[in-house]
């Protein structure tokens, strides 16, 4: 991970003062950097020590962090990772223009690798990932949105950059084809479980661990699958107060909706659902070679289910 903190330090810079300010602000947060971590795990399970590890690393990091500077104008959030968004701080121009520029920087990056089909695997994420997002957009405040169309949503919009990520690991090693398939079942998996954590824990996080608040999804207007299997398993009335606070983006009636997602066990079927995407993750893992590396990528889609941020 220090590889790739240089490799992002020195592709951080430009010319441009504003560009290097909002970039250094929204890096600098943090975050779990879980992408880039695990194409570095899977690079290892698979013995590739070369230099292009960090560089996709910092690649894979620069597309994830456009994302969330695009998301964060779209959603108009005001807070993430426990502080203000950039677009907060800085105004939306700002955000959607350096976010540009991080796609772009990106893709320069990526040509440094020399191989068609690491940029083919990157260059059809991104136009996943965009699709998922418009795609998010049409559902908002769609409170018949089916658990088939919720899947499809996070598998292209959070899932697909972990596949990517697993995938370009399988290619800077030369692998076979049947493993690079494992790797991308792997993080598509682990992508779509980390999803699904994610929207349990708008309705029962910490504030205070998670960075941003809580609620947020239904604000928006986001039919997520605690909502769904609610709304599949209450009454009529329980329904009809789920509903219509997706269709107005209200959360004044948080607690009344909160209630009832526990009432109906939405939430331990949605983290059932997550355990299921885990163990398909952990089923991918089966023909890579045995390591500390994948004994770490069994850890991690193990813990993944017990997080709480």
């Amino acid at each position: 991970m220090r590889g790739m903190d240089s490799v992002i330090a020195t592709r951080l810079q430009s010319d441009v003062p504003l560009v290097s300010q909002v970039s250094q602000y929204i890096i600098a947060a943090g975050g779990k950097r879980l992408r880039p971590a695990l194409l570095l795990l899977m690079c290892g399970a698979l013995g590739y020590r070369g230099e292009q590890r960090f560089n996709m690393a910092a690649v894979v990091e620069f597309i994830h962090t456009a994302t969330l500077l695009h998301d964060d104008v779209v959603d108009e959030s005001t807070l993430r990772r426990g502080r203000a968004t950039a677009n907060e701080a800085f105004g939306n121009p700002a955000s959607v223009l350096v976010g540009d520029f991080l796609y772009s920087r990106a893709f320069q990056m990526m040509v440094d690798a020399a191989d068609m089909r690491i940029m083919q695997t990157l260059a059809e994420a991104t136009n996943v990932i965009a699709e998922g997002e418009v795609l998010q957009l049409m559902n908002m405040h769609n409170a018949s949105l089916t658990q088939e169309d919720y899947l499809l949503v996070i598998r292209s919009k959070t899932a697909k950059l972990f596949e990517a990520s697993a995938r370009l690991a399988a290619l800077l090693a030369k692998s076979p084809v049947a493993i690079e398939k494992c790797c991308a079942d792997y993080g598509q998996a682990l992508g779509t479980a980390f999803q699904v954590i994610d929207d349990v824990l708008d309705y029962d996080g910490d504030v205070q661990v998670m960075g941003k608040n809580l609620g947020d999804d239904l604000r928006e207007g986001k039919a997520t699958l605690p909502l769904i299997i609610a709304m599949q398993r209450g009454s009529p009335q329980e329904c009809s107060v789920i509903r219509e606070a997706i269709e107005t983006g209200g959360t004044a009636s948080m607690a009344k909706i909160i209630g009832i997602v526990e009432k109906t066990g939405a939430l331990t079927a949605t983290r059932d659902a997550a355990a299921a995407e885990a163990q398909r993750a952990l089923d991918a893992l089966q023909n890579l070679p045995g390591n500390v590396f994948s004994d770490a990528l069994r850890l991690l889609a193990s813990q993944l289910l017990g997080r709480r941020s």
